[in-house]
């Protein structure tokens, strides 16, 4: 399939011009608006049962095998690579180094096995993203908010007046950072893992930016000097089944406006990534967890690092889980301006982007519509040569 293929998503509304809530309101479509804003937030969701619990913070060799077969009959000579973190502070991590440069220069997107975080953290995540998603009506429905101020937020589709189609998609917002997030004001029931979750990619997070900064020939702290991991959000995924997958998308194609993202993913599967002109299966591998550079990354880094497009199939059955974990300053003014690391340039490499702000990028980012078909948000800022 191309890039495009034959895939259509349902349509929010038939008149052709994106709208704005305001606009809607008078527009002859309000009704088609306002019915799919409070029918995603009441949709009866199906059950899940929960998966075992297993203790061990490894990924077991056998596991690696499982995945590489099935990888196998997905890819075409191709599979997205899996670094093992064991030695990451140990006398492999020059070779932990050059596996991250080559994953994120070369595809942009590798899972990571032994990254410290234990299995029964990952499970409970799920566990508690599931049981939101599935609470009562009226529960759910306190949550849900088109304000992007509020930290802690029930959303479906955050470009729902600006993209012609919707996704097939359930999401609970938390913004943990800069600004500290109290406790109290998340949901009871994912409370106090969503916390401990927090503070351990966090700290994965950090790990990573350090392998990032070595991998540009940097000082191991330079990315984290910069501030690329001061704010994340926390994003709750909840896929519901869909009756007609081939009509829709999860979520469309698109790349992340954040440094990096790390996300943990439920055995469903869907997740595609375009590499070479094709969509490439991200297939579950137990126990893994998924790094992708985002779009500011690939800025900071002068095209080195690659924010790659990627996307999420609707399915027939479900509901798939998944949790992102964006690096980026949310709700957090500031002047500072990023641009290509000077370090890294020369007179053969000169810096292809402009300096912005995080507001320059967002405000560019969020006038848009997932997928949207004009050039990339990145392409915006490229200089001129």
């Amino acid at each position: 399939m191309g890039v495009s293929g034959n895939i259509r998503m349902y349509p929010i509304y038939t008149k052709g011009a994106a709208l704005t809530p305001n606009a809607a309101s008078s527009s002859p479509d309000r009704q088609e608006y306002l019915s799919f804003d409070i029918t995603h937030i009441t949709w009866k969701m199906g059950s899940r049962k929960a998966g075992k619990v297993c203790d061990s913070i490894s990924t077991q060799e056998s596991d690696l095998q499982c995945y590489r077969k099935q990888s196998q009959s997905a890819r075409i000579g191709f599979e997205i690579p899996v670094i093992n973190l064991w030695e990451v502070d140990g006398p492999g991590r020059l070779d932990v180094v050059s596996r991250v440069l080559s994953a994120a220069s070369e595809v942009g997107f590798f899972q990571v096995v032994n990254h410290g975080i234990g299995r029964e953290l990952l499970e409970r995540m799920l566990e508690s993203n599931w049981t939101f998603h599935e609470m009562e009506r009226e529960l759910r429905a306190s949550y849900y908010s088109r304000d992007p101020e509020k930290k802690v937020r029930l959303s479906s589709n955050f470009d729902l007046y600006r993209s012609k189609y919707a996704n097939w998609r359930d999401t609970l917002v938390c913004v943990m950072g800069p600004q500290g997030l109290g406790p109290l004001e998340l949901p009871p029931v994912c409370r106090d893992v969503i916390m401990e979750y927090s503070k351990a990619v966090k700290a994965l997070g950090m790990t990573l930016f350090e392998l990032l900064s070595e991998g540009l020939g940097l000082e191991r702290n330079y990315l984290k000097d910069m501030e690329c991991g001061k704010g994340h959000a926390i994003l709750c995924h909840y896929y519901p089944p869909c009756p007609e997958p081939h009509l829709t998308m999860g979520t469309t194609r698109h790349s992340d406006p954040a440094f990096l993202t790390i996300l943990l993913q439920d055995n469903m599967g869907g997740l595609e990534v375009l590499y070479r002109d094709r969509w490439v299966k991200v297939l579950p591998l137990p126990g893994a967890l998924i790094v992708n550079i985002g779009d500011l990354l690939q800025l900071l880094s002068n095209d080195v690092y690659k924010s790659v497009v990627h996307r999420v199939r609707a399915n027939l059955v479900g509901p798939r889980l998944s949790v992102a974990f964006f690096f980026r300053h949310y709700l957090w003014p500031s002047t500072r301006k990023y641009g290509p690391i000077k370090e890294i340039l020369s007179e053969h490499r000169p810096a292809l982007y402009k300096e912005i702000t995080i507001d320059d990028f967002s405000d560019e980012y969020y006038s848009r519509g997932l997928g949207d078909k004009r050039k990339s948000v990145l392409e915006h800022f490229r200089l001129q040569t």
